[in-house]
Order: structure tokens, then sequence, then C-alpha cells
């Protein structure tokens, strides 16, 4: 397993954003997370890459126990993200931006730095923007630059938050794919996702939180047509 989470719990007085949340994700697998406003999925990300500490409970990331291990140490490690509004170095290029994550946090250098950021960049159909002022991205652009920059990191493990919002339905669908083509590649994906077709696309299994609980996992599709989902994530009664 290239993560384990056991029994975390966070809250914020009384504001619980994780009760006893507890799953594996097997090396190579892309995993679906989906969930109301406010559910917590967000939290757990953060209590995944060391932005938020945990109350109660483990991170294990590739065999290791890396719950008091710092955001910057377990970037390094392996894991990346993607942000759900981006935020890039707008008065930087498309390529600079690669080369701060590619330096930083994959620890390159020089020409081995640029190749990996080339590579990369033709990954996510942005070799063409290259050169080109990242605050003058589209909205689709400025996305597959999130992308960009976590894969710059050389990531075992990849997060995505809500990377398909807000885009048109033929932007989500070209961005799909090239999600679809990173994991075959084998990288191991977690993807919090409102667009939900994009996510039953690409995952494997589905996990849906609320209120910082986990309440339904299995296979995509079955998630979806269960009563419970319908109720809690869907806000159709249970027994309509």
């Amino acid at each position: 397993m290239i993560l384990q989470l056991d029994n975390l719990s966070r809250s914020f007085g009384a504001v619980k954003v994780a009760q006893s949340l507890s799953y594996e994700v097997a090396e190579g697998e892309a995993l679906g997370v989906i969930g109301p406003n406010g559910a917590g999925k967000t939290s757990m990300f953060n209590l995944i890459t060391g932005t938020l500490a945990p109350n109660e409970g483990r991170v294990i990331f590739d065999g290791q126990d890396v719950t008091g291990a710092s955001a910057a140490k377990r970037c390094r490690a392996g894991i990346a993200r993607s942000f759900q509004v981006p935020q890039p170095f707008s008065g930087m290029t498309v390529f600079e931006n690669a080369m701060i994550a590619a330096t930083q946090a994959a620890d390159l250098r020089g020409a081995e730095a640029e190749r990996h950021c080339l590579h990369v960049l033709e990954q996510t159909e942005l070799l063409a923007k290259a050169n080109v002022l990242a605050g003058s991205l589209t909205l689709l652009e400025r996305k597959r630059l999130e992308l960009t920059r976590a894969l710059c990191a050389k990531p075992k493990l990849l997060l995505l938050d809500e990377i398909a919002g807000g885009l048109t339905e033929a932007e989500c669908q070209s961005l799909v794919q090239t999600i679809k083509d990173i994991h075959a590649s084998g990288v191991t994906i977690i993807w919090i996702e409102h667009v939900v077709h994009a996510l039953l696309a690409v995952v494997d299994r589905l996990i849906v939180i609320d209120f910082g609980k986990k309440i339904a996992e299995g296979e995509p599709r079955a998630i979806m047509e269960s009563a419970a989902v319908k109720e809690i994530y869907l806000g159709i009664e249970a027994d309509a």
C-alpha cells in the first residue's frame, strides 16, 4: 500500500472535519472521493500532505509513519497535490513555474531539471505555452499548470482537488484524457471531484465522505447507485 489513513480525526472546536477516517490506497490505483460541500474532503488532503495535523490517528506513506513529518518533507518523499483554485506565479513563465517545483520539491538541478520539466509540459499539453506568462493563461491552461507543477515534483502519490471544476464539457473531457494518461504511466491518484462523470472515467474505486466520516466505499458506479449516496450526496431521500 502506498497510503494508509489510520483512524484520522481532526476538529476545530465543535466542527469535526475528520472522524476516525481510515482507508488504504494501493500503488498504481486511482481513488475517487466525493461528498457534499463542507464534508471534509480538502481537510483530508491537508491531513495527508501535512499542512494540517490530526488530533488522533496516523498517516502511513510508502511504509513510513509520516504523521509528524512536515509538509515539505512529505512533498520530497513523493506526495504532491493540485489546489482547487489555481495560484501560479503569474509573473513567471509556465516553464519557470515548472522549474520551481522540479528544483524545490524533486531536488533536480540544471539540465536534468530542464529535461524533466519539458517532459511533464509535453504530458500536460503545455509545451507550446512554456515561455508564456502564467498570468495570461486560460482557466483550462491554469488547471493544466497546477497538474504540471504537481508532476514536476515527481510524485508517487498525486492528489487532485476539484481540478475539473469550472471547465466546459469539452475542456473537461480534454483534461480527463490527460489524467487518464498520467494514471496509465503508473502514478497513484486520489481525486476529489464534484464533476462525477469525470471521476467515473478514471477511478478504480470511490469513497464518499460526509461530516468527516467515510460513509461508503467500493466500485464507482455501484456507489453512485447506493441509497446512502443518493440521500447524502445527491440530496434524494433514500425512500423516495
